[in-house]
């Protein structure tokens, strides 16, 4: 276990499924972060004919005005806005792609107690192909849910409604992991029973409040404490 961190308590007999995000949970944001607020500008820049600045504000302009809805995830919208492949341009630097500190550790500490383990994540099905193919952790899950499959983001409440619907679930009998707090907040006001936010969601950048809820700092303090 990383060194003094406090164990996260929970009633894990109160939890059937444990619900994990992907990007900044499982996976390091470094990768998504250098992506967006880099190296598409980069492309941009050069596609279009324009500054770096120029293409790094009219992106992070536009990405604001998008964020929390399905767009902002997906892959084939940008790529038809900006006149780019981007997901083509993720493989040319998937090698950024890591795990998260003691990921499959906990997965295989999870599978080992039984419990049912899915992926709820917003990311593209093309971008969690790619990953999968750079961080293989499919095996460890019973299902791989990607929410542009559901119709809405996790931001919304239809999502979960779909979501618990879909897969069968009591969500006052789910742990949920993830690293935005919007997302929290949604699953929360849902009636998810038991959520966990991400202290360090990208190896590159300080830890983030996780205020009001618990935060993981290493994946560490929940596998000691099942």
């Amino acid at each position: 276990m990383a060194e003094n961190l406090p164990l996260i308590p929970l009633h894990w007999h109160s939890i059937d499924t444990v619900l994990f995000d992907m990007d900044g949970t499982l996976l390091d944001l470094h990768f998504d972060n250098y992506f967006w607020l880099e190296y598409l500008p980069q492309c941009y820049s050069k596609a279009h004919g324009i500054s770096y600045s120029e293409s790094r504000k009219y992106l992070i302009d536009l990405s604001s005005r998008l964020k929390g809805t399905l767009n902002w995830y997906c892959l084939d919208y940008w790529s038809d806005k900006l006149s780019l492949d981007i997901a083509k341009l993720k493989e040319d630097i998937q090698h950024k792609i890591l795990f998260r500190p003691n990921v499959i550790e906990l997965l295989q500490h999870l599978r080992s107690h039984n419990k049912r383990i899915i992926l709820a994540t917003n990311a593209h099905p093309k971008t969690l192909e790619l990953k999968l193919l750079r961080a293989d952790f499919a095996n460890y899950f019973d299902v791989l849910s990607s929410s542009h499959e559901i119709g809405f983001p996790k931001e919304e409440q239809q999502y979960w409604v779909k979501f618990c619907q879909n897969y069968q679930l009591d969500p006052k009998r789910c742990l949920f992991i993830d690293d935005s707090l919007s997302v929290l907040d949604s699953a929360k006001q849902f009636g998810i029973g038991f959520v966990l936010g991400i202290c360090k969601p990208d190896s590159q950048k300080e830890a983030v409040n996780c205020s009001p809820y618990t935060g993981i700092q290493d994946f560490s303090q929940l596998i000691y404490s099942l």
